[in-house]
């Protein structure tokens, strides 16, 4: 460093200079940035204390520039001389040493100032400057002593210097993360300001959107009224248009011929044109029976009578499955609107009784029959009126009447054939509706489960074969689906049952026929199903008359299904016949049954549905 190259050893031989200006003063670096500054030493201008006492006492007096001799000894005067003059230059050099020692003293207060910035090392430097100040006079050793403190203060300062460049790049480098983290608070300070405004602008769209949404709340719970309000007039308008068309109504259905059948002779069954033309759905149907027994021994063509008939919808042989249940489905809807519907098959065994209500085999879905297209459009409006605030649940149970006996299609386990423990009860006392007991009622949401009912209930029914059919439905089957819709908020409910039984064969008895012991079980179930297919034809020209008393506990079936029968409820009789001539006695019977049960739709009272 600049310090150590200035320094010189001790002993060296130097004039002194006592013309020389005084050291300028200490310079302090500037404080900056949280850092103190290091107080730097200047450099000395000033010979060494040390060096000048030695260069006083080594060289001998000197005259005229040259080294005078040796006086003899003799020469006393002159030894006097050359003390007095040795005196008079030791009292110049002591006044100049005084000098010195005076900008030494200086210096010293200088480099105790500066001592004073270097810490705990500074103070040290001063106690050893206080007793330099107080030694100085005594030697030579005392100023070397200072001699080499203030070389190892050099030193120091030199490592306080290369302290103060680290510690000044620190700072710069400081400064520059300064600025950018200046520059980022600031850019952060921007996107405040503009997520403030962006959030003043969104806090006013909030409180517009508020007030727009409880406008729209208010708006929506109006039309919410107005679409409760249209959809009890729909229901009302649709209660009636059915009452208009007829609360019991009757549609036949005549199957077609299938493989292996003999195809019937044309003209033996014709579907006239509807009220409207061609375009309208035939509703009239007309049969031609001859008479065998009037003809004549010579073998003339026996006559042929004509018998027409007349019913709301007939369906011709090539009639599809969505077909018959579009035309239905507007009376399943009642069921969900809180009207009791009952729906029949009536018909021969073979006639299409089951397929017109369960559906043909093999699960096409072409093929489905009234029970599954009738629930899954309960499923699916349910779903609608869900959106208007109604929930809807539904309860199945499948039950068949087999010689006035009842018994639970959905048994399972040990429980199958157990048919006299289900008995038809009050629900309660003082209660009009009516409960099967030991059957199972089944809570269903999907087609699925309703599938699954059906293929349970289609194993246990009671089959037997007849000349007629290979398996013929020797029973009553009743499906039952009890409909419960609720409306919380307007604090609303509804409950009705929808009804669809596959009524067993309508054979009449032949009384010539000789019985054998194995018939006569057959007869007994042939009597029993006669009896009360009779009861159900009493019953509902009972309704149809407005008559006092309707005797529906003379069978179990009308017994079972009152509730469905009579008041507001809804009743539809699918009378299917058979296309071939040999069944032609049979279904001219089906059809003089179901033509007493129909009656000409009347305008009646508004009924209400079964609200509680």
């Amino acid at each position: 460093m600049e310090s150590q190259k200035r320094t010189r050893g001790v002993g060296a031989t130097t004039k002194i200079d006592t013309s020389r200006s005084r050291a300028p003063p200490i310079t302090t670096v500037p404080q900056t940035q949280g850092h103190t500054a290091v107080q730097k030493v200047p450099k000395k201008t000033g010979p060494r204390c040390s060096t000048a006492i030695t260069a006083a006492t080594a060289a001998p007096p000197m005259v005229g520039g040259k080294k005078p001799s040796k006086r003899p000894p003799w020469d006393l005067k002159g030894q006097l001389c050359d003390l007095n003059a040795e005196l008079k230059r030791c009292r110049e050099k002591t006044q100049t040493l005084d000098q010195e020692n005076q900008q030494l003293r200086e210096q010293l207060k200088e480099s105790q100032q500066q001592a004073k910035a270097l810490g705990t090392e500074r103070s040290t430097l001063e106690g050893e400057l206080t007793r330099v100040r107080a030694q100085a006079e005594q030697g030579q050793e005392q100023l070397g002593n200072l001699s080499t403190r203030v070389l190892e203060l050099e030193e120091r300062l030199g490592t306080q210097e290369g302290l103060v460049q680290v510690l000044q790049k620190e700072q710069l480098e400081l400064q520059e993360e300064r600025r950018g983290l200046t520059t980022r608070l600031e850019e952060q300070e921007r996107r405040l300001q503009a997520s403030e405004a962006a959030l003043s602008s969104s806090q006013a769209k909030v409180a517009s959107l508020q007030q727009e949404a409880a406008a729209q709340a208010a708006l929506l719970a109006e039309r919410g009224d107005r679409l409760h309000g249209l959809e009890m007039e729909r229901r009302r308008l649709h209660n009636q248009l059915q009452e208009l068309k007829g609360n019991i109504r009757v549609f036949c259905r005549v199957r077609p011929v299938l493989a292996g059948e003999p195809t019937p002779s044309p003209g033996f069954l014709l579907f006239p044109s509807g009220p409207g033309g061609p375009t309208d759905p035939p509703t009239r149907l007309s049969l031609f029976r001859s008479d065998d027994r009037r003809a004549t021994l010579s073998g003339a063509p026996a006559s042929t009578t004509r018998h027409d008939f007349s019913f709301d919808r007939v369906f011709p042989p090539g009639s599809r499955q969505d077909e018959v249940f579009e035309e239905i489905a507007m009376l399943v809807q009642s069921a969900l609107d809180g009207y009791p519907v009952c729906i029949f098959a009536y018909g021969q065994t073979g006639s299409g009784k089951t397929f017109t209500m369960e559906g043909g085999p093999g699960g096409d879905p072409q093929l489905e029959g009234l029970i599954p297209r009738a629930l899954r459009h309960l499923f699916s409006v349910a779903q609608d009126l869900n959106g208007q605030g109604w929930t809807y649940s539904f309860v199945a149970s499948y039950v068949e009447i087999y010689n006035e006996t009842v018994r639970d299609l959905l048994a399972t386990g040990t429980r199958k054939g157990q048919g006299g423990e289900c008995e038809i009860r009050r629900a309660g006392p003082g209660s009009e509706e009516l409960t099967v007991t030991n059957a199972r009622y089944v809570p269903v949401s999907c087609e699925k489960e309703v599938k699954t009912l059906l293929h349970l209930a289609r194993q246990n029914r009671a089959v037997a074969r007849t000349a007629q059919n290979e398996r013929s439905s020797r029973s009553h089957s009743v499906f039952q689906l009890q409909i419960s819709g609720e409306h919380a908020a307007r604090g609303l409910q509804c409950v009705a049952p929808l009804n669809l039984v596959d009524l067993a064969g309508s054979e009449r008895l032949d009384p010539g026929l000789a019985l054998g012991p194995g018939e006569r079980d057959r007869l007994r179930e042939t009597q029993a199903i006669n009896s009360s297919l009779s009861t159900l034809g009493l019953v509902i020209m009972a309704l149809s008359n407005k008559e006092s008393h309707v005797p529906y506990r003379n069978s179990k079936l009308t017994y079972l299904l009152q509730n469905s029968l009579g008041g507001s409820a809804k009743m539809l009789m699918f009378v299917n016949i058979s296309p071939l001539e040999e069944n032609v006695s049979e279904s001219l019977n089906s059809l003089r049954f179901a033509s007493k049960v129909r009656l000409p739709p009347s305008p009646g009272p508004v009924r209400t549905p079964g609200w509680l």
